[in-house]
């Protein structure tokens, strides 16, 4: 079976090229826009008839949630018209789409946690666009699997725990949000649900949205506090309001994931999210060295 990664060079994507070389069947394909520009409908299409694609599994998306407020047309064309793109041409040759969202498809006014059925209300332009790709999926009608995440991290790319360590290490003091809740996601997690899923061909029996975060609840705040403890910094961090720190987007106050569903289909336990913060740490401390 042949398995198409996009938005390789990313942090999921760099997860699961680490996680393919378990693969004893499947063939893995890494992919990023210099190898395959996804908004390019053709180029998709010749893609996986040359390359025998069973699965797609769509890493790549437009993240930067305070840029696309200026930039709504590329955050469009990443998060939406290139996830239409895979979903079409999925149908076509009969594969099956994995495709990574985000808890910022909803409006996060309310303190429960966001079932799938959940009422989506995006804020800012990053969600809205992000909310219209996966419209897309559903619209085109391929078989699919949609994973809404939430804070993502991991020892790759750019992210809240590296920004942490470092902030941490240069500063005596550091103020942290309290008042946006939410869960931490630590990416190798959710790439070993895709990976696992994959392998045991699980993706032929359930279709549809799911979620996934790591256990557990905090704040920005309790993240950053954490992330301290465990580098060892002795930076006094303080607990600040949202409004301390303008943006042009508003942020979800409360987005916290029920993964109900994901665990009871695919049988699969979900880590606590500061037993996966220590690993990540482990690693970059190895990374460091």
């Amino acid at each position: 079976m042949n398995i198409l990664i996009t938005g390789a060079n990313g942090q999921l994507g760099n997860e699961m090229k680490f996680l393919s070389a378990r693969s004893k069947n499947d063939v893995y394909f890494f992919t990023d826009v210099a190898e395959l520009d996804i908004t390019k409908l053709e180029d998709i299409r010749n893609f996986i008839n040359q390359s025998k694609i069973d699965v797609i599994v769509n890493c790549a998306a437009y993240t930067n949630v305070d840029k696309a407020e200026d930039d709504a047309e590329f955050a469009d064309l990443i998060n939406n018209k290139a996830v239409e793109n895979l979903a079409v041409v999925a149908k076509e040759y009969n594969c099956t789409l994995i495709h990574v969202s985000t808890d910022y498809v909803f409006q996060g006014n309310e303190n429960l946690p966001c079932t799938e059925n959940a009422k989506t209300a995006p804020l800012g332009i990053y969600g809205k666009t992000k909310l219209a790709g996966e419209d897309a999926i559903q619209r085109i009608g391929c078989k699919y699997l949609i994973f809404r995440t939430a804070w993502l991290y991991s020892e790759f790319g750019n992210n809240f725990v590296k920004t942490m360590l470092r902030l941490t290490s240069e500063n005596d003091t550091l103020k942290v949000v309290f008042d946006q809740v939410g869960t931490p996601t630590y990416a190798a997690d959710l790439a070993d649900l895709i990976f696992s899923m994959i392998e045991k061909k699980q993706y032929h029996k359930y279709q549809g949205i799911y979620h996934f975060s790591n256990e557990g609840v905090c704040s920005w705040y309790d993240f950053a506090k954490e992330i301290s403890s465990i580098a060892g910094t002795k930076c006094d961090i303080h607990p600040c309001h949202s409004d301390e720190f303008p943006s042009k987007v508003k942020r979800p106050t409360f987005s916290v994931l029920d993964k109900t569903k994901v665990k009871k289909d695919f049988q699969y336990t979900i880590p606590y999210w500061k037993d996966s913060l220590v690993k990540c740490i482990d690693k970059l401390r190895i990374i460091k060295k």
